[in-house]
């Protein structure tokens, strides 16, 4: 794959019907409803403050996150991407990208979005295990999970689920079991997360007390090499860490984050990179719903962080992003944005110990021995 010229557009809701005990992103329960309408607005107003500072572009791929984005309404979802192409061109091909949970799924409201103009969705699902799934604090069951991934096969061309492993007591053979009839179901593209402890949620509060063991490091690889070759050996493999696609299902919109391309962060607490006079802007907007609300009704946008980067800080994050892909990175692209090329010597020690290699298109990438230390090969390249 070549690198991506392609622009993306991030459009954050961040409301739930519950917060999930493992999950530390920008997501709020409101007991007492939502006024839809009035987000909507100010979404669309957020849109036109951006497009103000960076007119004339091409969507090719937005994504609706969250939170649940399958709590909006079709009409909303339609009214957003309607603001969208007021401002920009939306390419004919775009992908179009709503994130789901089973709970919040049924026929009439993704033929809904459908019609409104999205055109994949993916699935919240976690699990395809009762008591799992119940553990992880989600209000479906695996049934439930399975209707709505038949809802999404009915309605959409191309559809995705995500599953979380390495969970409490979880064993090679059960996850094994649980990762074969996810294949089963999914036409081309899965979304597999090792479950990680993060801070300022209950699951770390619990972790901390010892109330929560999850597999050791050890079993975390020994579940993470199973992963690998079940979907490897069903045609799945991973083009990402932690995602797997036949070859032209990769998530799009997704790529343009890890080959460092632009994109705009809309809504509460969205990220973005924006291209500004050549320059690489890193924004961020608000992350309290209620506060962003009211700044963009004040101000027109809701964001907080707007600072260029360095060439330094643009270097680590193309690093940090593009080495997750196994298609890897284009070290002439590194030197471009650094100054300077990449350490030889420490290429070559990880070169040399296997954590890296090179591709015939001269691409570094990390190798499936580096994967499970990915983490520390990027800060060993970055230095």
């Amino acid at each position: 794959m070549s690198e991506s010229p392609a622009f993306g557009v991030y459009i954050h809701w961040p409301f739930c019907l519950s917060k999930c005990p493992y999950c530390d992103f920008n997501s709020h329960v409101r007991r007492g409803g939502i006024d839809e309408e009035r987000f909507a607005a100010a979404v669309a107003a957020e849109i036109a403050a951006t497009a103000a500072r960076i007119p004339g572009r091409t969507v090719d791929t937005i994504f609706f996150g969250g939170g649940t984005p399958s709590l909006m309404k079709p009409q909303t979802v339609g009214a957003i991407l309607d603001a969208i192409g007021r401002h920009w061109t939306i390419a004919p091909a775009a992908e179009i990208n709503l994130e789901a949970n089973p709970t919040s799924v049924e026929a009439t409201r993704f033929a809904g979005y459908r019609a409104a103009g999205v055109n994949r969705v993916s699935l919240g699902v976690q699990a395809l295990d009762d008591p799992a799934l119940k553990n992880l604090g989600r209000t479906h069951t695996a049934d439930e999970a399975l209707a709505a991934i038949a809802i999404a096969r009915k309605n959409f061309e191309r559809y995705s689920f995500d599953l979380i492993y390495a969970r409490p007591g979880q064993t090679v053979a059960a996850w094994r079991a649980e990762l074969a009839r996810a294949i089963a179901e999914a036409a081309e593209h899965l979304s597999l997360y090792q479950l990680t402890i993060e801070p300022e949620t209950p699951f770390y509060a619990l972790h901390e007390a010892g109330k929560l063991v999850i597999p050791d490091d050890d079993a975390g690889r020994a579940l993470f090499d199973a992963t690998q070759e079940e979907c490897a050996r069903a045609g799945l493999p991973a083009y990402e860490v932690s995602n797997h696609a036949r070859t032209g299902a990769e998530c799009r919109h997704n790529l343009v984050y890890w080959r460092y391309g632009e994109y705009a962060g809309i809504g509460p607490g969205a990220h973005g990179r924006l291209l500004i006079d050549r320059v690489r802007h890193a924004t961020a907007t608000e992350k309290n719903p209620e506060q962003w609300l009211a700044r963009v009704e004040t101000h027109g946008h809701g964001l907080v962080v707007d600072d260029a980067l360095t060439r330094d800080e643009q270097a680590d994050e193309f690093l940090l992003m593009g080495l997750r892909l196994t298609e890897g990175i284009d070290p002439a692209r590194f030197q471009a944005l650094s100054g300077r090329p990449l350490d030889p010597g420490r290429v070559a020690d990880l070169l040399g110990v296997g954590f890296v290699e090179k591709t015939r298109d001269k691409h570094l990438r990390v190798t499936p021995a580096g994967f499970p230390i990915l983490d520390a090969v990027v800060a060993d390249l970055a230095a």
